[in-house]
């Protein structure tokens, strides 16, 4: 089927879990308290996307703070720091490697398994991927950025196949910051090879967001995933250009949606976007999502932009008469 519909990842927290959250840093909510506001938001998460439509479906990470700092909380050879700075009023917990990284166990497993469980439509597990860890981290222990990099690839290809055992057929490994260091892109393809190693029938997927493209373009089709998924709204869709410069033989996870305005698309527009993609893509090989995770966005925000992709794409099938 062409142009399945899915979402980058994240989704906004409901009020509800966000003050569970903030009880249970103070110590006035015990870990049980948490999990059932955590599994609450889920299945609501879930329900919604049914409702809409969607095809390949997220768990909304509602047990999940900062991409980075919630895997460093599970891995072996961190520390966290406190607040740091990422951009405007935003601040995270940063990762500190002080010793040899290691899987320590199943890090997102159950979450998957028992989100799955609450939908007949696949779902997609989602993890942070080492060159992300590595260059959003502070290294007190390798000194040298391509061995912290490889550490954190065989620690996490751990994760992937433990997901991979429990079910997980679409498997999106988020690396943001491949684009920001173009001159690294060769580690960030080495470090790709690791993690997607042996996942035979499983969909691989990418999400790379902000960052100079041009400067990474055409290497980054040699990362070993079957998909691609940028954030083409945010630029105005100027990547095509660069796409058509040398083909990109690749599924693509096309952001029709930007996540960074409170403004709602028309649906016009949105189609307009889908066929301009259409211009450089064959229909099979784009996947409609938003630029990025929708967790800035309030939930009713959430919700609207994502029913104008939704119609926007079945508007654009039933054009084209695509099944």
């Amino acid at each position: 089927m062409a142009l399945l519909t899915t979402t980058v990842g994240s989704f906004p927290k409901p009020d509800y879990l966000v003050k569970a959250r903030a009880a249970f840093s103070r110590g006035q909510l015990d870990m049980e308290e948490l999990r059932e506001k955590e599994q609450q938001a889920t299945r609501e998460c879930i329900a919604l996307q049914e409702r809409l439509g969607l095809d390949i479906l997220v768990d909304g990470e509602m047990y999940r703070g900062d991409m980075a700092t919630y895997f460093a909380e599970h891995l072996d050879g961190f520390r966290i720091s406190g607040l740091v700075r990422s951009y405007g009023n935003r601040y995270y917990r940063k990762p500190i490697i002080v010793g040899p990284v290691r899987w320590r166990g199943p890090i997102t497993v159950d979450w998957f398994r028992f989100a799955q469980s609450l939908t007949p439509k696949p779902m997609k597990a989602i993890l942070t991927g080492p060159y992300t860890m590595m260059d959003w981290s502070f290294d007190e222990h390798y000194g040298d950025r391509r061995d912290a990099a490889l550490d954190l690839a065989r620690a996490l290809h751990e994760e992937v196949v433990a997901l991979y055992q429990a079910g997980a057929r679409y498997i999106q490994i988020d690396e943001p910051a491949i684009s920001t260091r173009p001159e690294e892109i060769e580690l960030a393809i080495e470090t790709m090879q690791i993690m997607t190693a042996g996942l035979e029938g499983c969909k691989t997927i990418t999400h790379i967001c902000y960052g100079e493209f041009e400067k990474i373009y055409p290497q980054m089709l040699r990362l070993a995933v079957d998909q691609i998924d940028l954030e083409m709204s945010n630029s105005g869709f100027d990547m095509l250009q660069l796409f058509r410069s040398h083909p990109f033989e690749k599924e693509i996870g096309l952001g029709v949606i930007d996540v960074h305005t409170h403004v709602i698309e028309e649906v016009d527009t949105v189609v307009e976007r889908i066929e301009m993609a259409l211009e450089v893509f064959r229909p099979e090989q784009v996947y409609v999502d938003p630029d990025c995770g929708l967790k800035t966005r309030t939930s009713e925000e959430a919700e609207a932009k994502l029913r104008v992709m939704v119609e926007a794409r079945d508007r654009v099938r039933k054009k084209l008469s695509l099944a």
